[in-house]
């Protein structure tokens, strides 16, 4: 069973209250916010039975009204970059918003991560919904989006739903940074992620140009250090990646395939035990090795996040589809509905592969107490915090 919880947890001038949403199992304690529908922190145990929050993010509500790197927010309507932020539909030309370098990224200057979502509960978790107006950000039509969190025992996952009165491009992913280390209530935790194995079922990805506009070609991994077919250490194949880390979209369907749920990446974290195992109906994942993070920000119990320390696995349709023809069809035409589901699974390495998610009732029992514990040692260390 899913307890499913929330509470006021800001107020925001100008664009009213955050309720902050509680989801907890067993083993895994989720928080959602109602600001960006922002998943705020995934609590999991290591092998070592010691809970730990593997998401990025802040300990108020400034911190995430002030962020730039869409923190554990839920992007769009278009995730990823749009070449000059221009598009062309049924032959008329769209100008968006330019904010990174020469183009458009995640939406626009204030994309649906600022944005506070109507919030209904579910069973087993929370569905957020927002109107998106015609004109928003400089895209055509009423958009009506939502995103559906649930969790059922190691499994989050995310249910999104869009429909539209015009012709527009969508493209929803959630932008949460993970760092299997786990991070305790006062944010000690690993400084980077150079010791984690990941694991990306795709047999092409997509080459970028300078400034991360996909070229076009779709490129075998064969050969290349994008081939992550079988686990390999982040920390050694960074230094074979171009650039400063990876922030490439792999193929996990080619154009023209039916809506179907695939794997698309694992990763574990050998000291803790921790894995992160990701399944989409998204075409691709884009891979995002933390590169622009600097050490500027400060996260939960004054972390400080620089380059590298986390990842993320933004479920997603090929970046700048709308102005590559040959990519998956990323438009959303009136009468249509838009769906797509990611599922995240949190689970511990076993020595014995057969005792494999059969815990005993009474270490589930012990999991949740585990879990009661860390929130109330977060509730007083956020109280302390605030006061």
């Amino acid at each position: 069973m899913t307890d499913v919880r929330h509470w006021l947890w800001g107020e925001e001038s100008g664009l009213g209250s955050v309720d902050l949403w509680v989801l907890q199992s067993p083993s895994v304690r989720v928080e959602i916010l109602t600001l960006g529908a922002i998943i705020r922190s995934v609590c999991s145990r290591g092998k070592d039975g010691q809970m730990g929050d593997i998401v990025l993010g802040y300990d108020d509500l400034e911190g995430y009204m002030s962020d730039k790197r869409y923190l554990g927010a839920v992007v769009g309507r278009v995730a990823n970059r749009i070449a000059a932020g221009r598009f062309e539909v049924d032959g008329k030309e769209y100008k968006l918003d330019i904010n990174n370098g020469p183009n458009a990224l995640h939406g626009g200057l204030r994309g649906f991560d600022k944005a506070i979502w109507l919030a209904t509960a579910v069973e087993g978790g929370v569905q957020l919904s927002l109107t998106s107006p015609d004109g928003d950000q400089g895209y055509p039509g009423e958009v009506q989006v939502s995103v559906t969190y649930t969790l059922k025992g190691e499994t989050l996952t995310a249910a999104y739903q869009a429909s539209s009165t015009k012709t527009t491009p969508i493209n929803l992913t959630n932008h949460s940074y993970f760092n299997l280390a786990g991070q305790g209530v006062c944010g000690q935790g690993a400084a980077d992620i150079y010791d984690h194995q990941v694991s990306i079922s795709a047999q092409s990805y997509l080459p970028v140009d300078d400034t991360s506009i996909p070229t076009g070609e779709v490129r075998s991994v064969e050969g290349t250090p994008f081939d992550l077919r079988e686990p390999v250490l982040i920390g050694p194949r960074l230094k074979e990646v171009p650039g400063p880390g990876f922030d490439h979209n792999f193929c996990l369907s080619s154009p023209g395939e039916p809506y179907a749920e695939r794997h698309a990446a694992r990763v574990c974290h050998p000291p803790t035990g921790r894995v992160l195992e990701v399944s989409t109906s998204q075409p691709g994942v884009q891979l995002y090795t933390a590169n622009f993070l600097d050490g500027s920000m400060t996260g939960k119990g004054g972390a400080r996040y620089g380059k590298h320390s986390s990842f993320c696995l933004e479920t997603q349709n090929w970046p700048d589809a709308v102005n590559q023809a040959s990519f998956p069809d990323c438009l959303l035409r009136p009468g249509e509905e838009y769906r797509h589901v990611t599922h995240f699974t949190f689970t511990i390495v076993c020595s014995d592969v057969s005792q494999r998610g059969e815990e005993k009732e009474e270490e589930k029992e012990e999991n949740l107490k585990s879990v009661h514990s860390l929130y109330k040692t977060q509730q007083l260390f956020q109280s302390t915090f605030t006061s």
